[in-house]
């Protein structure tokens, strides 16, 4: 697959990660996944730019609880404008965290929870675009979120972020919908009203693409992590849920083996 230059306004362009212990962190992905990290140095207040055969993949931050949740992977959707698209947020109904602000020349950020809890990242490109490649081996595969309210989010995104979406399904085993960038799919949304336990807020996840899905499975509990949802065949490939040697959540997405 290309490298990616940009992002499709709207779409995901950059995955980062809270983390309450930033080094057992990197070390995990970076066994896993091969990523490299790299210390943006003091002016970055410490955060770790992580990449893969020297392209650019994800970012990781210390927190320990008090600057936000630890121990979470945060999704950012690319954006024209970073201060115009918080105000039509909020008078949609979400809730600011984070108030647009400049990172250096590297781009404007913000970040808020949309009408159904979930939180979400917002990008406003300057030298930095987010991501460089998506799909391949070690590499964010798909973006998906898991919501209980489900109407009134499609109907927030696509009113904020003017997105094109088409429904996958539409019954009461599986509400599902898809972005669209022309004829690509670039994330999902499914209604997780009955899947999702008690206390666990609605929230956007990530998937890594692996060439094998069990044995990087394998690996992963190797390396301290844990196993939420052991592989298993779907019409969309070979799907696994886990969570890092931190605790963190994660997905993969690989092919199916059946």
């Amino acid at each position: 697959m290309p490298l990616r230059d940009h992002a499709p306004l709207g779409a995901p362009c950059y995955i980062d990660l809270m983390s309450s212990d930033p080094d057992r962190t990197v070390a995990f992905y970076g066994d896993l996944f091969g990523w490299v990290g790299e210390s943006g140095g003091p002016e970055y207040g410490g955060y770790i730019n992580l990449s893969k055969d020297g392209v650019a993949v994800a970012g990781c931050m210390a927190s320990d609880g008090s600057n936000g949740p630890s121990n979470v992977w945060c999704t950012y959707l690319a954006v024209a404008d970073a201060d115009a698209t918080m105000a039509t947020a909020e008078a949609n109904g979400a809730m600011p965290i984070v108030p647009p602000m400049d990172i250096m020349d590297l781009g404007r950020m913000g970040f808020l929870a949309d009408p159904g809890g979930a939180a979400i990242g917002i990008w406003q490109p300057g030298s930095f675009a987010g991501t460089g490649v998506l799909g391949e081996p070690g590499t964010p595969a798909w973006f998906e979120l898991h919501t209980r309210d489900y109407d009134a989010s499609l109907a927030f995104y696509r009113t904020v972020f003017g997105w094109d979406t088409e429904t996958m399904g539409d019954t009461s085993e599986f509400r599902y919908t898809t972005v669209k960038d022309g004829e690509e799919q670039v994330a999902g949304v499914m209604d997780s009203t009955a899947h999702l336990p008690e206390g666990i807020p609605a929230h956007w996840a990530v998937y890594f693409g692996t060439e094998d899905a069990d044995a990087t499975v394998a690996r992963a509990v190797e390396l301290g992590g844990a196993v939420t949802q052991p592989a298993e065949d779907t019409p969309y490939g070979r799907l696994a849920a886990l969570t890092d040697a931190t605790g963190t959540n994660f997905r993969l997405l690989g092919p199916n083996v059946g």
